[in-house]
C-alpha cells in the first residue's frame, strides 16, 4: 500500500545564498548576481529533494524572505511596526502593518511554481500564506478612508488569486500555512478569533470547486522558528474541532513532538470528514537528531490505528526554515530527515499491505 508523503515547505538556504543576500543588502552585489544565486539554490533544492525519493517536491521556499511576508515584497504601503509574536525561548518576530489602502500582493506564489518548473518535471507542491495571517496586517486603530471590511474584501480576492495562480501553473498541491490557528486560541481563549479565522479562510476556499479543493491543504503547527515555538502550550483539543471545519481536502499536522499523540489522533478520528486526508507529522524539525526510518514507520503505523488508510499521509512537523535567517537546522540535516520520512513511510506501507 502506497501512503502519500510530502514536505511542509521551507528548506534552509545554502550559505552561499545567505552571503549573497547580505552583500546585496549592503549594496555590494547586483540584482542580476543575486537572481543567479536564487536560481542555483532552487535548482539544487529540487535536485536534492528528488534524490531523497520524495514523490512530491518543492522549491523549499528559497526565494522567500519568509513564509508569511512574501506577498508584501515591493509594496510601499507597509510599515515594519506591526504585531509582535513572542516565542517560548524569548525571541520575537514582528509582522508588518498596512498603512494605506488598497491592499494588493506584490508577489504571487504562482511565480515560484513557474520558476521551479524550469528545473523539474516532477509533481510540485507550493506553500502559500493564509488570509487569516495577512488579516493581522490591518491596524487595530483602522485606516482613514479604507475600512476593515474593504480590506477583507481585497484580501480575499488577493489570496484567491495567489492560490489560483499556483493551480494554474500546475502545482500538484497548494498548502495554506495556518500556523496562527493554534496561536489564536492562546491570544483569545474564547475562540472567537479562531472562528473568525476559519470563516475568513473558508471565504477564500469557497471560490474553488470541490475538485480543486482536493488539491488544497492547510498546515497547522505551534509555529517553529529557531528551534522554538509560539503556541505549543495550546492543547490541540482546543483547535482541531474547528480546524476540520475548513473546506480543504488535505491537512498537514505537526505530531512528531506531541507529548500525547494517541490522544490527539483520537481527536482527529472524531473530527475528520470523509473527503479529507491528514498528513501526520512524523519528523521533529526542532530536534537536530535525524530520525531512523524505523521510528518513522512506527509513527505512521500508530496513526493508522486511528485514521483510515485512504485518508492518511505523512509529513514533517513544520518547515525547516520558515524565515530565511533561521539556520538552526543544517541543510544536510533537513534532507537526511526528509529521506528518513520517505523510507519510513514506504516501510509502513509495506507492513499495512500484509
Amino acid at each position: 500500500m502506497s501512503i502519500p508523503t510530502e514536505s511542509i515547505g521551507s528548506i534552509p538556504r545554502p550559505p552561499q545564498l545567505l552571503e549573497a543576500l547580505r552583500e546585496f543588502r549592503a549594496g555590494r552585489l547586483s540584482q542580476q548576481r543575486l537572481d543567479a544565486c536564487y536560481d542555483e539554490a532552487v535548482r539544487d533544492t529540487l535536485q536534492r529533494f528528488a534524490d531523497t525519493g520524495s514523490p512530491v517536491i518543492s522549491d523549499g521556499e528559497q526565494t522567500k524572505s519568509s513564509f508569511a511576508t512574501y506577498p508584501l515584497q515591493g509594496l510601499h504601503n507597509i510599515a515594519e511596526d506591526g504585531i509582535v509574536i513572542p516565542f517560548a525561548d524569548g525571541h520575537t518576530r514582528q509582522l508588518p502593518r498596512l498603512t494605506t489602502g488598497p491592499f494588493r500582493y506584490g508577489v504571487y506564489a504562482g511565480a515560484f511554481v513557474q520558476a521551479a518548473k524550469r528545473y523539474t518535471t516532477r509533481p510540485l507542491k507550493q506553500a502559500v500564506i493564509s488570509a487569516s495571517a495577512l488579516s493581522l496586517l490591518y491596524p487595530p486603530e483602522g485606516i482613514t478612508g479604507y475600512s476593515r471590511e474593504a480590506f477583507i474584501d481585497d484580501l480575499v480576492k488577493e489570496t484567491v488569486a495567489d492560490i489560483r495562480g499556483c493551480l494554474d501553473q500546475g502545482a500538484h498541491h497548494v498548502q495554506i500555512d495556518f500556523t496562527e490557528g493554534r496561536l489564536s486560541v492562546k491570544l483569545d481563549p474564547s475562540k472567537q478569533l479562531l472562528r473568525q479565522f476559519i470563516n475568513l479562510n473558508n471565504r477564500v476556499l469557497a471560490h474553488f470547486t470541490p475538485e480543486q479543493r482536493q488539491r488544497i491543504g492547510v498546515h497547522t503547527c505551534p509555529g517553529g522558528d529557531h528551534d522554538s515555538t509560539h503556541s505549543a502550550d495550546v492543547d490541540y483539543a482546543e483547535l482541531l474541532p474547528n480546524l476540520f471545519q475548513l473546506n480543504a481536502g488535505n491537512f498537514y499536522m505537526q505530531m512528531a513532538n506531541e507529548k500525547e499523540p494517541e490522544r490527539v489522533l483520537a481527536i482527529v478520528k472524531d473530527n475528520l470528514r470523509p473527503n479529507q486526508r491528514v498528513f501526520v507529522g512524523v519528523i521533529d524539525v526542532l530536534n537536530p537528531d535525524v530520525e531512523e526510518p524505523e521510528l518513522v514507520r512506527d509513527r505512521v503505523l500508530r496513526a493508522a490505528e486511528y485514521i483510515p488508510l485512504h485518508q492518511l499521509g505523512s509529513t514533517d512537523d513544520c518547515g525547516f526554515s520558515p524565515f530565511e535567517d533561521d539556520t538552526s537546522t543544517g541543510r544536510d540535516t533537513a534532507f537526511a530527515k526528509i529521506k528518513a520520512r520517505v523510507i519510513g513511510t514506504e516501510m509502513a506501507g509495506k507492513v499495512l499491505s500484509c
